[in-house]
């Protein structure tokens, strides 16, 4: 290991509240906003999902969501579609139960590995691998975690540089650091605590 613990160590100090960042109660819950969030703020998500949980409570529910209940969401017509369908299919095949396997997340409408990891961590405590988003991919290649772009490979070379116990922690770490110094497209470098560690890789121009 060379500078990569001494980063997390730091990011870790400079974020200590970092959390995930959707608001949810239950599996099922998590689900829906993790169908919803893809391509989409993560505020846009919280707004709609709070009144869209207290009307749809039970999977069966959802098999009938209409369209408009998610209109402020990207690609709404899209993700309602396949809410209803992965609704049926929890309601179908699951007893209405939303599964705590990788393998059957990934089989309904809708959830790709990086939700499943998402529902896995934050509603069954399961961390079989790193969550990997916009601000986990751009990050963790600034900082030289990585040289790949896509988020499957990324997410193997995080879980290879990282012990498991930082794999749940590692993308709330990065999302913070990514909102608030290391943006797109251009970084706030004079303002990173991470400055001296830091390789800047692909990085261009900075303020």
């Amino acid at each position: 290991m060379g500078n990569e613990l001494k980063q997390l160590d730091l990011l870790k100090k400079e974020y200590p509240k970092a959390k995930y960042y959707l608001n949810f109660s239950n599996s099922l819950e998590l689900l829906v906003a993790g169908i919803l969030s893809a391509q989409c703020t993560d505020e846009a998500v919280n707004r709609t999902t709070e009144q869209l949980f207290k009307r749809y409570k039970i999977a069966k529910d959802y098999i009938f969501l209409r369209d408009d209940d998610v209109k402020g969401i990207t690609f709404f017509k899209n993700k309602a579609i396949n809410i209803r369908k992965t609704a049926k299919m929890l309601n179908d095949k699951f007893n209405g139960k939303v599964p705590d396997s990788m393998e059957e997340l990934i089989s309904l409408p809708g959830i790709a590995r990086k939700t499943a990891n998402v529902i896995l961590q934050n509603a069954y405590d399961k961390v079989y691998g790193v969550v990997v988003d916009t601000h986990v991919i751009r990050v963790s290649f600034r900082l030289e975690w990585t040289r790949n772009i896509k988020p499957e490979k990324i997410e193997q070379d995080l879980m290879k540089l990282f012990d498991k116990k930082e794999w749940k922690m590692l993308p709330h770490l990065l999302k913070n650091h990514g909102r608030a110094i290391c943006k797109a497209p251009i970084p706030y470098c004079s303002k990173c605590f991470l400055f001296r560690l830091c390789p800047r890789n692909g990085v261009k121009k900075y303020i």
